[in-house]
């Protein structure tokens, strides 16, 4: 792309966003705040140390020198004109552009000699954990090999990126006033509010120079194993009171017919006789561990009456619920161990 096409591209994104410099009038009051966190955090197999991060003005005709860093500098421009100077040329920027500087690259800044020139500037260290190779992705815990993966890829791009100007087509700038917003209210939750806005400028950065459309791909479920699990615990949380079939089903937004078939191939088993082999279950530790009346447990684990939890109880263990309360504590250890009688599987 020219600088030309760049140039109207980037005035066409900004007239649409209606940027100026009054969206970050909040942070003109303390433009350094962020400055006086000492923000660290892992991501991925990467550490991340903000060194500076902060909103800044050059006044018309200013100039700050050539110079280089050894970390990642990531320049935007909300608002203002002026010019970028690096090893291959100068660079016009304006309103809505935003150039990345990484490690050792030369770049000299320069506001217009009729307008001064804002930029939001994040200068980041990143460092490769030691640690990062003795992880393996069956290891990580919690879906943190999706992030990863995300952190692996976006350090990637930002290597091979050119610090020429582009636009901030992805909107990365608006993160520095979340930044910004988190620390002046101090909320719960101001930390990671600040750490999620930096990961998403330096994401927001690398898709602005992806040369081809990257289709990243997304944790997905087996979706009747996941229905499966919601299902049997619904039916654990609420065993207790009358439950049906569809009840369940509403609730996991399918119908009746498609529950049924879940358990079927997730269990072998029909609603009816999971709810009742759990219910048993609860049954059977309550006669080991209280002396409530078969009436009381009937009531208090499902069943209709004491008679129909009797009958239940005596086809399923082959035995009355006080033959196995009995039988519980005559096996009982003198320690007070439970049996290793078995009480229905769940």
């Amino acid at each position: 792309m020219t600088v030309a096409k760049d140039l109207s591209r980037s005035r066409h994104h900004i007239s649409r966003r209606n940027m100026g410099p009054s969206q970050f009038q909040l942070m003109q009051a303390d433009p350094q705040a962020l400055d006086r966190l000492d923000i660290r955090f892992r991501w991925g197999h990467y550490g991340i140390q903000v060194l500076r991060c902060h909103l800044t003005s050059l006044k018309t005709g200013h100039i700050i020198q050539a110079h280089k860093h050894r970390d990642f500098e990531f320049h935007f421009i909300p608002s203002g004109t002026g010019t970028v100077v690096l090893d291959d040329g100068a660079y016009p920027v304006h309103a809505g552009m935003f150039f990345l500087t990484g490690p050792h690259v030369i770049h000299q800044q320069e506001a217009s000699q009729w307008e001064q020139l804002d930029e939001l500037c994040l200068h980041v260290d990143i460092v490769k954990l030691d640690d990062a190779s003795t992880t393996s992705p069956s290891a990580t815990p919690w879906g943190e090999e999706w992030e990863v993966a995300e952190a692996e890829e976006c350090m990637r791009q930002l290597h091979t990126m050119q610090a020429h100007p582009t636009v901030d087509q992805y909107d990365a700038m608006s993160w520095f006033l979340t930044a910004y917003r988190a620390w002046h209210d101090r909320e719960l939750g101001a930390f990671s509010t600040i750490r999620q806005a930096v990961i998403q400028i330096m994401l927001r950065t690398a898709r602005a120079h992806h040369v081809t459309q990257i289709n990243t791909a997304l944790p997905s479920r087996d979706m009747n194993a996941y229905r499966y699990s919601l299902a049997t615990q619904y039916i654990r949380d609420n065993y207790a009171h009358p439950l049906t079939l569809e009840e369940v089903a509403e609730e996991l937004h399918i119908c009746g017919r498609q529950l049924q078939r879940i358990l079927d191939e997730q269990a072998e088993e029909t609603f009816s006789g999971y709810l009742e082999r759990y219910r048993l279950t609860q049954v059977c530790m309550a006669l080991t561990h209280s002396d409530q009346t078969v009436e009381q447990l009937a009531g208090q684990h499902g069943f209709s009456s004491g008679s129909y939890l009797h009958y239940v109880f005596k086809k399923r263990m082959g035995m009355t619920p006080q033959q196995y309360r009995e039988q519980q504590r005559l096996n009982q250890p003198m320690d007070g161990a439970s049996s290793s009688r078995s009480t229905p599987s769940h």
